[in-house]
Formats: structure tokens, C-alpha cells, sequence
């Protein structure tokens, strides 16, 4: 399929389910580029990093869940093409709330279509996923031929609705509008790898907070296994080239547009194996990268049991206090089973060849979180936390309670080491005059370096000393002149 970059676009009304979110945004900013008379973003938020941009290139924004067909009707009237992004359920805590993925992606994605029968919309490009044919077996440059993976062995609710949703979609394909005036809704399904780039919210920063914390200490599964990733820009190019796909008047078409009722795997096209990939983000930013490895029956066990911990307190899952998971089932599967897929189809049909390789893909991502890092509050790991501040605790334990219960053998151990209470408390006191001191200097050091902590900087520093300390002087070393 050879087209110009602006057909079907230019002149034409959009609408971006999830147009606030990453993708979401890169597809907007795409579209306005590109000379779209209107591109509009239906999210349930209200924010978002990219909001300031979207508004000063003109992009409308209708706040509104898709799950509630009144707000996608307010949405899509006029327009005359949608793309699909909104989700729920990719990762972390969502992925524990079967009812609200259900929802968001199957009744959300009822919605799209019922509303597009109705205004006799003509185009949707539907963003599916990996998982609609993959679910723990492996899978070496698949293809679109494969046949979904059965419903009731998926062991997310995530891959289980966006298979589902996925089938309504191409189904939906050449449907006649509701005002019978011969206009069809024509869909096809983009199932992309897992998504990189600068600002990515959902992969790469919940990997980055574990390392920072130490907690990436294990791989998972053997070291030939590979899985595709795509850059954003070249998952923007392929939804775009989708929606030119299926355009029902381009000449030799003759109202059969090349990707009506088709769906397209997408990814770079160079699969590699998972913590290979990172490698390089995390040594760039001086995190330590995992060296043990763990096979993935352990991993399952290790993810079904957090699983079960986490859906023992489901009450409380949207709760600020509650961290995510550290890993859960699908994702084990995610990363510790081969399964890459050929884009070949999408090259065929669409013209789909990446942009952008993955050696720049990474260098841009790289840049991306050094340059956040040198503005974020830099700390120890969790272990440090843990050594630091139970060792002041339980100083304070044993140099001022009274020796009762459990702190008994703490104040056996302490008079041990220090042979008498006098001491400890001695020692105690010195170690909250040493805590003050390097608390005040961070302060008034970071507010020449780094004002916009400063107050981090002071109560971090407070709770930990010098172990806090020693980041701040090494942001400092790197500012100078």
C-alpha cells in the first residue's frame, strides 16, 4: 500500500480513546502534525505530562470514561475515524480488578462500536495486544494465522478482555450504519509489543523504582529467551498507516479497504531477551542489574503467592499505602517465555517498516530517564532504608524502654555490644546529633544544587545520614563547573 503520509488524515475529525496517556498523546501529536481539521481525546483523567502540549496544538479534550456510552457519544459525534486505546488492566494493582478491566475493555469497547453503527463512523483502528494469542507457551515469529488462546486458560483478566474485545472488533467489520445510507464501519486490530520510549508510564518506571529500590536482584527464565519490544514512533506510524488501510476509496480497492477486518502484530522486529534489553537503561543510570536467575516454575509460585496476597486485601487495592505487586503470573510469562512474532504482514499490506531502530529507541529512552533522574531525589536502596533506620529504632529501644516482652533480647544484644545502657544511650544521642547535622547541610547545600528537593533532600537525610548525604554530594560534584 503506497499513499501519501497524509491521506486520510488531512481534512478529517478524529477521536483518541486514552488520548492522555502515552500512546495516546504520541498519536495525537501525530495527527495534528499531519493536518487533521480536528483530533480529539476521550480519557477518563484530567491530566497528564503531555497535557500542556496537546492544548497548545489545539487538541480537544472530552473527559469521560469509555465505559459509559453517554460520554462516547458526546465524543465521537462528527468525527470519522476513531482509534481505540483505552485499556485497563495492563499492569500492577489493575491487573487484580477483574470487574473494572471487563468494564473498561469489553463494555468500553461495546460502546465504540455501538456508537459508530450509530453516527456511521467509518473507520476504527482497535489497539489489542501479544496476549490475545499468547499466554505462557511459547511462540517463535508467530504470525496473525494463530488462533486466539483459549478464553478460560488466560490467568489474567487483562488478556482474557482484550481478546474478547479484540473479536467484537474485527467481527464489527462491515457493518452497515444505522441510517441504512450505505456507509460502512470498517475495523481492524493493531497488536503491538511491549511499548518503550521517553515518557512511557507503565514498564519502564515500575522496573526503574524496583531497581533504584534494589529489589531487581533475579532474572527470570533462561538466557535465550526473547520477546519484541516497539518504539513509540514506530507503533504511531503503524496505527496511522491501519487507518489509511482502511480507507474505502482509495482507486483499486473498489470498496474492499486492504485492512478491514484484519489484525497486524507489530514491534521493532529484533526480539531479544528481556533483561538484555534493560540492561543498558539501568547501568546508565548506575543501578544494579540482576545476576541471579530464577526458572519460571519458581517465578510462577513466587508471583501466585503475591497474587493471593494482594486479592486477600482487595478492599484496599486503590489505596495510596498499598504498593503494587512485585510480579504477578502474567508477567512472568511476559518475560520468561520466548515469544516473538513477524511484522511481516503489516509491511505487506501496510507499508509498516520501523522508523526508528532499537540501538536509537534506547539511546532516546536512556537520555530521557538520566535527564528525569537529575532532577529527582536520589536515594539507597530498601535494604539501606530497612539497616538504617531499625538500627535507630532499636537503639532508642534499648537505651529508653524498659525491658519488657520482645525487647528483652534486643536489650541483651545491646548491652552486649555496648556494655551498658549509659552507652547506648550515649550512642544514641550522638547518632540524632549526626543525623541533624548532615540533615541541616543537605538542606542548605541542595538548595544551591538542587532547590526543587531541598525539602527532600533535608528529611531523607534526617532519617538516614550520611548514606543520604553521599547522593547529594555526588549530584553536586556533577553540577559543577
Amino acid at each position: 500500500m503506497h499513499l501519501s503520509e497524509n491521506e486520510g488524515i488531512e481534512g478529517n475529525k478524529f477521536v483518541v480513546t486514552g488520548g492522555l496517556g502515552f500512546v495516546g498523546s504520541a498519536l495525537c501529536v501525530e495527527l495534528a502534525r499531519r493536518g487533521a481539521a480536528e483530533v480529539r481525546s476521550l480519557d477518563i483523567r484530567n491530566s497528564s505530562p503531555w497535557l500542556t502540549h496537546l492544548q497548545q496544538i489545539g487538541v480537544s479534550f472530552f473527559q469521560g470514561d469509555v465505559s459509559k456510552k453517554v460520554d462516547v457519544q458526546k465524543a465521537l459525534k462528527g468525527v470519522n475515524c476513531v482509534f481505540h486505546l483505552a485499556s485497563y488492566g495492563m499492569s500492577g494493582k489493575e491487573m487484580l480488578q477483574p470487574g473494572r478491566v471487563d468494564a473498561v475493555n469489553i463494555n468500553g469497547t461495546c460502546n465504540i462500536l455501538d456508537v459508530c453503527h450509530e453516527y456511521g463512523i467509518k473507520r476504527l483502528v482497535y489497539v489489542s495486544t501479544y496476549n490475545v494469542v499468547f499466554g505462557g507457551k511459547e511462540i517463535i515469529n508467530g504470525n496473525e494465522s494463530l488462533p486466539y488462546f483459549p478464553i478460560d486458560e488466560h490467568v489474567d483478566p487483562y488478556g482474557r478482555s482484550k481478546s474478547l474485545a479484540e473479536q467484537l472488533v474485527l467481527k464489527s467489520n462491515g457493518r452497515v450504519a444505522k441510517k441504512k445510507d450505505g456507509t460502512r464501519l470498517y475495523t481492524c486490530a493493531i497488536r503491538p509489543a511491549a511499548i518503550y520510549g521517553p515518557g512511557e508510564e507503565r514498564h519502564l518506571p515500575r522496573i526503574i523504582s524496583l531497581a533504584k529500590m534494589g529489589l531487581c536482584t533475579f532474572k527470570i527464565g533462561k538466557a535465550n529467551v526473547k520477546t519484541d519490544w516497539v518504539y513509540i514512533d514506530n507503533l504511531v506510524l503503524a496505527l496511522l498507516s491501519a487507518s489509511m488501510g482502511l480507507l474505502d476509496d482509495i482507486p483499486g480497492t473498489e470498496g474492499k479497504p486492504v485492512a478491514a477486518g484484519q489484525s497486524y502484530f507489530i514491534s521493532d522486529g529484533s526480539p531479544i531477551n528481556t533483561f538484555e534489553f534493560l540492561t543498558p537503561l539501568l547501568e546508565s543510570l548506575e543501578y544494579d542489574t540482576p545476576k541471579n536467575t530464577m526458572d519460571v516454575h519458581r517465578a510462577l509460585f513466587l508471583a501466585q503467592m503475591i497474587s493471593f496476597f494482594y486479592l486477600m486485601l482487595y478492599p484496599f487495592l486503590n489505596r495510596w499505602w498499598l504498593p503494587p505487586p512485585f510480579i504477578l503470573p502474567a508477567e512472568v510469562y511476559k518475560v520468561g517465555v520466548t515469544h516473538y512474532f513477524s511484522f511481516l504482514k503489516a509491511k505487506q499490506e501496510l507499508g509498516y517498516v520501523p522508523i526508528v531502530s532499537p540501538r536509537e529507541g534506547m539511546s532516546r529512552t536512556i537520555s530521557y530517564w538520566k535527564d528525569k533522574r537529575s532532577k529527582d531525589l536520589e536515594g539507597p536502596t530498601i535494604f539501606t532504608w530497612i539497616l538504617v533506620v531499625g538500627g535507630m529504632v532499636a537503639n532508642f529501644c534499648v537505651a529508653f524502654l524498659p525491658c519488657y516482652g520482645p525487647l528483652a533480647w534486643l536489650k541483651s544484644i545491646g548491652l552486649f555490644i555496648f556494655r551498658s545502657v549509659s552507652t547506648v544511650r550515649l550512642v544514641f544521642i550522638l547518632a540524632v546529633a549526626a543525623h541533624v547535622g548532615e540533615a541541616v547541610y543537605a538542606w542548605s547545600l541542595s538548595r544551591r544544587v538542587d532547590p526543587a528537593n531541598s525539602g527532600g533532600w533535608f528529611w531523607q537525610t534526617l532519617c538516614l545520614g550520611i548514606f543520604s548525604l553521599r547522593f547529594l554530594l555526588k549530584r553536586a560534584r556533577r553540577n559543577s563547573p
